[in-house]
């Protein structure tokens, strides 16, 4: 009797949980078993493992063969578990040394040839690995994603027969280095959108704070153009925040792009996406939309043209900063921690309010296309400002210099640090508790939100969101204490209360 014990990764959500993949060699008729609540695709694994395997010169027991994919309970899923499949099969059988093989976890899919191919959720099970303080051996495709983790101990092989020349000595693989060079920023910038100055304000506000806008204005008035240059006035990305970034990508179809470190996520789903597609989803549940804007941006374009159903999926998202998945048999959590930019045209046809004066919309027509964004929805959305049309002198003019988005990211960085040295997030985030801590308001700020709040009928939260951009703008302005301009200023990004 013949045992060998690898250990290596599943994936459940953002979680990567430690499976034992247990190699027994026993007496019988020949056969290839895989037993522990093995998916399609690992079961498969046995004639990926004795293509390989014949194909690189190796032997294969003419006995009965057990693989036991432990613990039992746990789902297991895609091709990452032919690499260690593959070794027990050589450890049980006395073809490579087994006394080295409780230092790594293994995975990696195995070509017919047995050269290896590049698995998702590198990432997450490279954080686990280091955690439990061994090595982590994969395919090369996927190192330098898996490199990211600073802790962790990587070695990258291309194939089956270099993993055996490791173990028995012969040519020992070098531990994989990578320092991901900085991004090049090649947003558009700001200054090409010419006037909607008004626009601009609230996108640098928006970017301060970390807070959701909405804007709303006839076609052609440069909202899709204000929304692609927002991430470039964004705050740079930290250390922790790019880690669970790409972590989250990682875990979508192909592995994270080494070129995208640090440079925050833009998403632009189109309106035909499915609630499924937004918030993830699936047997086996995997991330969505909201999840892959991770510390990054999701805009949704033309926003009463999505389903009303698939946005409702957005309200517990925008409130929490998480999404929980949950199926018959499984159960996964997904951060989702994004900043939504959304852009709506203001009746049917788009015209209404345009000095064109083309619109011909009913108020019956308006109401009930605006009616495809629900109350609780937007009172979700932070800030709402109206994008009119740009005059045509202001259209024509030539050699208009604009604020350019450095400049506005410059003041967007000093802002959110005073958040962080504050309250250690942003104002977006704060709690009730922390709304009264740090955003006391004086006699007359207090007086003119009074108003705003019974001439608006203003909900408990449109008024926290109000607080919320008024410790921003303050922040912006580098003043401690909010005042009655604050308050003003943040309730005319009220745009929808005022109807």
């Amino acid at each position: 009797m013949s045992l060998a014990v690898l250990y290596s990764r599943a994936l459940a959500g953002m979680q990567a949980p430690l499976v034992t993949v247990e190699t027994h060699i026993a007496n019988g008729l020949p056969s290839f078993n895989i037993v522990g609540l093995a998916d399609t695709e690992v079961k498969e694994s046995k004639d990926r493992v004795r293509a390989a395997l014949q194909n690189a010169q190796f032997k294969i027991p003419a006995q009965r063969i057990t693989i036991n994919l432990a613990p039992a309970d746990l789902p297991k899923e895609s091709g990452r578990f032919d690499l260690p499949i593959a070794l027990g099969i050589l450890a049980a059988t006395g073809q490579i040394p087994k006394d080295k093989l409780d230092q790594y976890e293994w995975a990696g899919e195995l070509a017919l040839t047995g050269e290896l191919r590049p698995i998702h959720g590198a990432l997450a099970m490279t954080y686990h690995a280091s955690q439990s303080g061994r090595s982590f051996i994969l395919p090369q495709q996927n190192a330098a994603e898996a490199a990211l983790v600073k802790k962790a101990t990587i070695y990258a092989a291309k194939s089956l027969l270099q993993i055996c020349a490791h173990l028995s000595g012969h040519e020992p693989l070098p531990i994989y280095h990578n320092d991901p060079e900085a991004p090049t920023e090649n947003y558009p910038d700001l200054d090409e959108v010419k006037g909607q100055a008004h626009a601009k304000r609230a996108l640098e506000i928006a970017a301060a704070g970390g807070h959701s806008i909405l804007m709303i204005g006839p076609p052609g008035t440069g909202k899709s153009m204000l929304a692609a240059r927002f991430p470039g006035i964004l705050p740079p990305m930290t250390e922790v925040e790019a880690l669970e970034s790409a972590a989250i990508q990682s875990l979508s179809n192909g592995s994270f792009n080494i070129d995208h470190w640090k440079r925050r996520p833009f998403r632009t789903p189109h309106h035909t996406a499915s609630g499924i597609a937004l918030v993830g989803g699936g047997s086996n549940p995997r991330p969505g939309e909201i999840s892959l804007a991770m510390h990054g941006v999701l805009f949704l374009d033309e926003l009463a043209e999505f389903d009303r159903k698939v946005l409702e999926v957005l309200r517990e998202p925008l409130e929490s900063g998480k999404i929980t998945i949950s199926r018959a048999a499984r159960q996964a959590e997904f951060p989702a921690q994004f900043q939504l930019v959304a852009a709506m045209n203001p009746c049917p046809c788009g015209y209404l309010g345009h000095p064109s004066g083309k619109c011909h919309c009913t108020p019956d027509q308006i109401a009930r296309y605006r009616g495809r964004i629900s109350g609780p929805l937007l009172d979700r959305i932070d800030l709402q400002i109206e994008v009119p049309a740009i005059p045509q002198e202001e259209l024509m003019r030539h050699n208009v210099i604009g604020e350019k988005s450095s400049v506005i990211r410059a003041r967007v960085t000093e802002s959110h640090q005073r958040q962080l040295n504050r309250q250690g997030k942003t104002n977006s985030q704060l709690s009730v508790k922390e709304i009264d801590q740090h955003c006391a308001l004086d006699t007359a700020s207090e007086n003119l939100l009074k108003q705003a709040i019974s001439r608006l009928n203003l909900s408990a939260r449109a008024y926290h969101r109000i607080l919320k951009v008024a410790r921003t703008i303050a922040d912006l302005a580098g003043i401690e204490k909010i005042n009655n301009q604050h308050i003003a200023e943040a309730i005319q990004y009220r745009r929808l209360d005022k109807g």
